[in-house]
């Protein structure tokens, strides 16, 4: 018998398939050992699978489990607003205010979600005089009616401390100048007693020499008028 010579690689069958072996187009028996036949199109798709359940975990959700209804989804949407904005609005005043303000305090509401979102809040600040201090007072309310107006919506009452913090400045800057102006007072030199004093002399035996003087030339007068004989009523009135 002669030997027939196969020329070319040997076919494979699925059966006859050893690990290890060439594949050449032997798609199930990759299958079997766990090799995707489109390896791109795999990945997609576990990818795909992998952010669906990443997805749906991350969901809002009920305490219970439950998703939420589209009315809920917007509510809970209002209430992280709210909350963010609550935040940042009570963080400027509290920025703003330094050691003036207190700790922050929030009202607080429960989202569809069961978690609690901040609807309100306030913050505490000493807006009142430094007794005693007016030039301290003056700084102290500058940085007040600041801290009072930080927040890009400053809401009636934020006004209305800005509103006390301006007349304590106003009293407080009056009370600065007034001070300036006593002190000022003080300063000045006090005018020579002494000269004064010789000066208010001076001038007053002038005025009783110009007064002797002229009682004398009435009196001269009087006297010619006398002599000569006639009237002196008038004369005797300035005498």
């Amino acid at each position: 018998m002669h030997a027939s010579t196969v020329i070319g690689p040997v076919p494979f069958s699925s059966s006859s398939w050893q690990p290890g072996a060439g594949l050449v187009g032997n798609a199930d028996a990759a299958r079997r050992v766990g090799e995707p036949a489109n390896g791109e199109a795999a990945g997609r798709a576990a990818e795909d699978a992998t952010q669906g359940k990443v997805a749906e975990a991350e969901a809002p959700q009920k305490s219970n489990g439950e998703r939420l209804s589209q009315e809920e989804l917007r509510q809970l949407d209002q209430l992280k607003t709210i909350d963010r904005e609550v935040r940042q609005h009570e963080l400027a005043h509290q920025v703003a205010g330094g050691q003036y303000t207190g700790a922050v305090s929030y009202q607080f509401e429960r989202g569809p979600d069961g978690q609690r979102y901040a609807v309100a809040g306030e913050v505490p600040i000493d807006y009142g005089p430094v007794p005693g201090d007016p030039r301290a007072t003056i700084g102290k309310m500058q940085q007040v009616i600041s801290a009072a107006l930080a927040p890009a919506d400053p809401s009636p009452k934020d006004h209305q401390i800005a509103a006390q913090a301006r007349q304590h400045l106003l009293t407080a800057t009056l009370e600065l100048a007034q001070q300036a102006s006593a002190r000022h007072s003080a300063e000045r030199p006090e005018p020579n007693t002494s000269e004064a004093t010789a000066s208010s002399q001076a001038s007053g035996s002038g005025t009783l020499e110009s007064s002797k003087i002229s009682l004398s030339n009435y009196d001269i007068i009087a006297r010619a008028a006398i002599g000569s004989g006639t009237s002196t009523g008038k004369l005797s009135g300035k005498a």
